[in-house]
């Protein structure tokens, strides 16, 4: 699988997405004098407890875990007294992670290794290696915590995992260079993007005691070329997946549940169909679905652009030329602001859903990529490509979101999964 130079640090999404002629714009960005500034910023603030934010139970913690690509290692940063509290190795190049919503578990993915490291996060140590193919990217966690799904790039194909046993239970073949695989909210339906074959695989998903097989294709939709990152409405009723390799979002129904109020009311919700391929940008290669599921906003890498669509019209409402190279965006859970991750600009964009417009541009670190919430949102972490660190922005307070200190991270830190843990 081609892919892009150390120094494009986009995202993993974008990494494994777009082709590398069109992250040549990243490889001549301008390294910045950021990096003096962070090494400051951390003198200062080093042990920093969070005095300034809201108090929270006796024995609680809440930990970020934070892959670093070139560095075979994931940080843990301590967000209740904002302090690097640790450095765990892993297997080579890992990109995707993410937390077990029922388990004190975080899964990183090892796309050099062919693996996923299992990281207990109430001792913070890794416990298990378990095995998948070749270039695995993301992983996917169903809300009950049990099984997970791995796309496997270099292998065509996706993992059903078993997190109980800590063992790959099932193996379904996709197109080339499966990049992502989403699961519905229902855990109905698994989307897998492939970017080599510019298709979507659309998979239904057996229950835990079902018979036959975990994973059964239902449908394959072509015509979307470096498909990358997607996104699936809360309600389980419409995927929406980026087209990086050129300047369409593809829209797609998918079958509703069978006997629903849905299917009763529309038989041609009995399977997936295409609904509309969505003009925006140039290299879409990130999708930020606000909490309600009402918009999305597309980040446009190629044309410093974000897109607004409508979930529920699937139309584009609206694009703004408002960020440098954006390669990710997150919303707010009240629905009213974006923040995007200005790759080309070592900053961070504000802007405000209700009033439609740029609201403030917060300075990070060196490359900002990766985006991630606190449990209760007074933080949001900023992955800095280039410098290595990780900005914590305060999202309330007076005057309004600011940076309020740095943490280290390792080399090319690209992705980051939350875990909040009570008293015991």
């Amino acid at each position: 699988m081609s892919m892009p130079s150390a120094d494009a640090r986009l995202n993993p999404a974008c990494r494994a997405a777009a082709e590398p002629s069109r992250l040549a714009t990243v490889t001549r960005c301008r390294r910045t004098l950021f990096a003096a500034t962070s090494a400051a910023l951390l003198a200062l603030t080093a042990g920093c407890h969070r005095n300034r934010f809201p108090d929270v139970p006796a024995g609680y913690r809440e930990f970020a875990y934070v892959t670093n690509g070139t560095s075979n290692t994931v940080s843990v940063l301590d967000l209740v007294y904002l302090r690097a509290d640790r450095t765990l190795a892993v297997g080579n190049s890992p990109t995707g992670i993410a937390a077990n919503p029922v388990r004190d578990e975080v899964y990183a993915v090892n796309t050099g290794s062919g693996t996923v490291s299992v990281i207990d996060t109430d001792r913070n140590q890794v416990v298990a290696t378990i095995p998948v193919h070749r270039q695995p990217y993301f992983i996917a966690v169903e809300p009950t915590g049990h099984r997970a799904y791995v796309a496997n790039s270099g292998s065509n194909n996706v993992s059903v995992l078993d997190l109980d046993k800590r063992r790959e239970i099932a193996v379904a073949g996709t197109g080339e260079q499966p990049g992502l695989a989403v699961l519905a909210p229902d855990m109905r339906s698994l989307v897998v993007t492939n970017r080599g074959s510019g298709s979507v695989s659309i998979f239904a998903v057996a229950a835990p005691d079902a018979p036959g097989p975990v994973l059964a294709l239902r449908s394959v939709y072509s015509g979307c070329p470096g498909a990358t990152h997607a996104v699936i409405l809360k309600d389980s009723s419409k995927a929406f997946v980026a087209c990086s390799g050129g300047h369409q979002v593809m829209a797609i129904s998918l079958a509703a549940a069978p006997g629903s109020w849905a299917l009763r009311q529309d038989a041609t919700q009995a399977n997936d169909h295409l609904l509309a391929l969505l003009d925006v940008g140039q290299t879409p290669i990130h999708l930020a679905l606000k909490p309600d599921s009402g918009e999305i906003f597309v980040s446009n890498f190629g044309s410093d652009s974000v897109s607004e669509l409508s979930t529920w019209t699937n139309e584009v409402s609206s694009t703004y030329t408002i960020a440098s190279k954006p390669v990710q965006g997150i919303v707010a859970e009240d629905n009213s602001s974006l923040y995007l991750s200005n790759f080309g600009a070592d900053t961070l964009g504000l802007w405000s859903i209700d009033d439609g417009r740029l609201v403030a541009s917060l300075h990070t670190g060196s490359a900002p990529d990766a985006l991630a919430f606190s449990a209760d949102q007074h933080l949001l972490l900023v992955a800095d490509a280039h410098s290595g660190d990780v900005s914590v922005i305060r999202t309330q307070g007076n005057p309004g979101p600011a940076l309020f200190t740095l943490l280290p991270a390792g080399g090319s830190p690209n992705a980051i999964a939350v875990k909040a843990m009570s008293g015991r």
